[in-house]
This record gives C-alpha cells, sequence and structure tokens, in this order.
C-alpha cells in the first residue's frame, strides 16, 4: 500500500490487479469440492444442493467420503480401510460394512431420493473382499467412500456422473500422469455441462484403482478445476477459510481474507491443513484462484489464494 496524501491508504496496482484476478473469477465456470464434514449426512448433502443450485456457474462438483457427523462418530474412509484389514486378516467384515451400507442408504431414503445402491454396495462388498484377500493394495476399498458419494450427489443434483478411474491417471508405478490426465480430463469433460466427479482416486493402466494420500480430494478438485480451465476452485469445508492464529491458542481469531500460493504452501510446512499441499500445484499452473469456503456459513466470503504477487494488506490485517 502506499500513502495518498491524506493520511490514508491507498491501493497499490498489485492490489487492483488482485481484486480484478477475483472479480473476474466470479463470473467463469466454478469448480467445488466439498469435504467429508460437507457430506456427512442427507441435512448436509442439503446444504450442499443449495450451495450449488445458488450459483449455475458450479458446473462441475468433486465429493469426498462422508465424514464424522459428531466427535465419536466414523469416517467412512476409516470404515473402508477396515473392511480391507479384516479380509487381509481372515476377519469377517460383514458388521462394519453393515455400518458403511446403513450410512449411505440411510442418506438415500432422508434425501428422498429414487437410486438403488444395494447392487452397488453389494459390488463393493464383493470386490473389497475379492483384492484384500489377493493381497492387493487397500487402493479400491478406500476409494469407494467417494465413488457412492458421488452416485447420490449426481442423482440429487440431476448432474452427469464421471468416474475419475476413467479421467484421472497414473503410471504403472502409481506416479500421477499429470498431462496425460489434463488431455483426458478435458476431452472428456467437454461432453458434459454439469458433472460430478468423485475425488481421491484415479486408475493405474489396465483399470486397477489407484489413490492420491489421504485428504486427497483437495488434489483431484484442482485437477477438474484446471482441466475445465475454471475461473475459479471453489473449495468448501467446515472453516471460514484460514485464520491468523490457531483457534486452540488464540480464541475467535480473525480470517485472512487473501494469501498467495506460495504464502500458502508456507503455511501448509507449518502445519495448516485446511486445504491439501499438493492441491495447490494443478491451479497455480493454470493461474486459478482458490476459495475456501464453509458449507455450513455460504454467505461468509472465506479465504482467496491468488497469483504469486504478494497481497498489499489493508493496515492490521495479516498474511501468511
Amino acid at each position: 500500500m502506499k500513502n495518498d496524501g491524506w493520511g490514508k491508504a491507498s491501493p497499490s496496482r498489485q492490489t487492483i490487479e488482485q481484486k480484478s484476478q477475483i472479480r473476474d473469477s466470479l463470473m467463469a465456470i466454478k469448480v467445488c469440492k466439498f469435504g467429508g464434514t460437507s457430506l456427512a449426512d442427507a441435512v448436509q448433502f442439503r446444504k450442499v444442493e443449495a450451495i450449488i443450485k445458488a450459483d449455475p456457474e458450479r458446473r462441475y462438483v468433486v465429493p469426498s467420503a462422508p465424514g464424522k457427523r459428531s466427535p465419536h462418530d466414523k469416517k467412512i474412509t476409516d470404515l473402508l480401510y477396515l473392511c480391507h484389514a479384516h479380509v487381509q486378516q481372515e476377519i469377517p467384515f460383514d458388521d462394519v460394512f453393515n455400518i458403511i451400507a446403513d450410512r449411505y442408504l440411510g442418506i438415500v431414503a432422508d434425501l428422498g431420493l429414487k437410486l438403488d445402491l444395494k447392487n452397488e454396495l453389494a459390488s463393493v462388498k464383493k470386490t473389497i473382499a475379492a483384492t484384500a484377500a489377493a493381497g492387493d493394495p487397500a487402493d479400491y476399498a478406500a476409494s469407494r467412500g467417494e465413488y457412492l458419494s458421488g452416485l447420490i450427489l449426481a442423482a440429487l443434483l440431476g448432474y452427469d456422473f464421471v468416474d475419475p478411474a476413467d479421467v484421472i491417471l497414473f503410471d504403472s508405478r502409481g506416479r500421477f500422469d499429470g498431462e496425460r490426465t489434463q488431455e483426458t480430463l478435458a476431452r472428456r469433460l467437454k461432453k458434459h455441462e454439469r458433472a460430478v466427479v468423485p475425488g481421491f482416486y484415479g486408475s493405474v493402466p489396465g483399470g486397477g484403482i489407484k489413490t492420491f494420500s489421504r485428504g486427497g480430494s483437495d488434489i483431484s478438485g484442482a485437477i477438474v478445476a484446471r482441466g475445465v480451465a475454471a475461473g475459479v476452485y471453489e473449495n468448501w469445508t467446515d472453516v471460514n477459510g484460514l485464520l491468523m492464529a490457531d483457534p486452540r491458542i488464540v480464541p475467535n481469531p480473525r480470517h485472512i481474507a487473501v494469501v498467495t500460493y506460495k504464502e500458502l504452501r508456507e503455511l501448509a510446512y507449518m502445519g495448516a491443513t485446511v486445504l491439501h499441499d499438493e492441491a495447490i500445484f494443478p491451479v497455480r499452473i493454470a493461474g486459478i484462484p482458490v476459495n475456501i469456503r464453509n458449507t455450513n456459513q455460504p454467505q461468509h466470503p472465506g479465504t482467496m489464494i491468488v497469483q504469486d504477487a504478494a497481497p498489499m494488506a489493508s493496515r492490521g490485517s495479516i498474511t501468511g
């Protein structure tokens, strides 16, 4: 910022460019990723539906698996990993899988959807048993949380369902193939004006499922955003973006309105977990802003993550 001669700070050219970047992003295609707490139950699914329908530019949605409904609840992904481990240890996993099935069937029933998941759940159970017994990694089992969430969300929104196993590609050594993925994804999504693309996983040659590291739905969302040349990548979670301090140490810290990709990367190294640090790269390459938003307070603007020009903060504000 620089002084305008009247004792007030006037915006610099960098500040104006950032505001222009943010304004332009609001009028283009938006890719929305929703975390596990945003899809924990039918009530949360309805909140997601309202957010998507509030803006016609929210055309591509990347869901996570349902998270905890309460502090003592279980994440669906954790239960799926447990199913795989039970099979490998030759322990029956019916009881664990029934918890998963009941959770999804309950969400479908509470939403009033005419979606029959029973055959899908039976297929998932059978394949978990087969892949785990064969000694395969837990990737298939872990990925089914996002897959089933995607089926429900596509039915709720009336959007097309695109299986990431067809468009997010890893090589034979399990390394993400970014360039081939972008070509395949861009070509495929041109055929779908609106689509749900589950997060967290893709495939290796031959069709086997491969997952990113935990929290990898953030990465999937960034990949989809780049693939459709989105104007903004909205990452919806359960907090109002980045905060100026750790709320476990400082009561009611203020949120940070704007940070850069570089600053977010530094914050991630120091323990900030609001966004998977590897999710920065696809959108940074394409120059796509990221907007961290709160599903439970959709009216809050959240934190905008922009290009590398350092944000010129107003008096009293903090950046990373």
